[in-house]
């Protein structure tokens, strides 16, 4: 009744509509914005929050009554949604040795940085540096492919399969070095990411890797280099680029001189690409390119 009479003395003719005998009450609540108030004050307007109103339904309504002396009352109804709710992503991580990047990926996931958890390590090499930091963390360890050295290794179809029981989303590349079998492409699509130490498509492809990539970047006289994180195909080095970052080549550089500047800019970039991936920020140009999404600025990608 108070609301119906409070409403009474802007619309004399208005009636609030009951529906049966609900019990929850009609409440009404301002904003406490202060210069939400001085907008009312100088429209004369008042402001109604309502709470599970058996009049309107769906999402939370905003009903704003505007009165002015030389004008009829107008009544406008607004929506207000609740945002988009991300799904944490589960991550499985390849190597084939020390696995810096996977260290620095699985730090990110735990301090908050990554919207994601690694559930699994996927090795060739199971007495890898990569492999015993996994199994003192507690994340399973997966040893893939099968062959004459490794006969317990995984095949390709049971390799998926272990995968989809973990539910694994992303697929991670961090210095593995077998070629990824068509098989998981296919299961997985736009969905692994490798990292290569060179700005593709330059030294890139088969027998590219490690230290072998900087003494040929040094060797060619290039003055820049840096990691490139790219979508992987069935090829090595030859998926859709995603993001790189720019590091100089120094006049005096050796390759170890250059890998350790190449590597402090891959932890940072392979983390901050790991964090759009898992914040669906990633998006896909019409020619096929894929763009990341500015977290702060919706409008700008890279």
């Amino acid at each position: 009744m108070e609301a119906q009479n409070l409403l009474s003395g802007f619309f004399p003719n208005y009636k609030i509509p009951l529906i049966g005998a609900s019990k929850k009450p009609f409440s009404s609540s301002l904003p406490s914005n202060p210069s939400f108030h001085s907008l009312l004050q100088s429209h004369n307007c008042v402001s109604f929050k309502t709470h599970h109103s058996p009049c309107l339904k769906g999402s939370l309504k905003k009903i704003f009554f505007c009165v002015n002396a030389s004008e009829n009352a107008v009544l406008e109804e607004k929506d207000y949604k609740k945002p988009r709710v991300v799904k944490r992503k589960k991550l499985a991580v390849f190597i084939s040795g020390g696995g810096s990047n996977f260290k620095s990926v699985h730090e990110a996931c735990l301090e908050g940085l990554v919207h994601g958890d690694i559930v699994v390590l996927v090795t060739n090499k199971p007495d890898c540096g990569g492999a015993d930091y996994a199994k003192n963390k507690e994340i399973p360890v997966v040893l893939f492919p099968r062959t004459k050295d490794a006969p317990d290794g995984l095949s390709p179809s049971d390799l998926v399969a272990v995968l989809r029981r973990l539910e694994v989303d992303f697929i991670l590349l961090a210095g593995y070095l077998k070629l990824i079998p068509a098989e998981l492409i296919r299961a997985y699509p736009r969905s692994i990411l490798n990292i290569h130490p060179s700005l593709l498509p330059a030294f890139g492809g088969k027998g590219y890797y490690g230290m072998k990539v900087h003494k040929a970047v040094i060797a060619s006289g290039a003055r820049y280099s840096g990691p490139t994180i790219h979508f992987v195909d069935e090829h090595y080095d030859t998926g859709r680029i995603l993001a790189q970052r720019v590091v100089p080549v120094l006049a005096n550089d050796t390759a170890e001189d250059l890998a350790a500047r190449v590597l402090h800019e891959e932890h940072k970039l392979y983390v901050e690409v790991t964090a759009a991936l898992c914040e669906e920020r990633l998006t896909w140009r019409e020619d096929g390119v894929p763009l990341i999404q500015n977290k702060e600025n919706p409008n700008e990608y890279s």
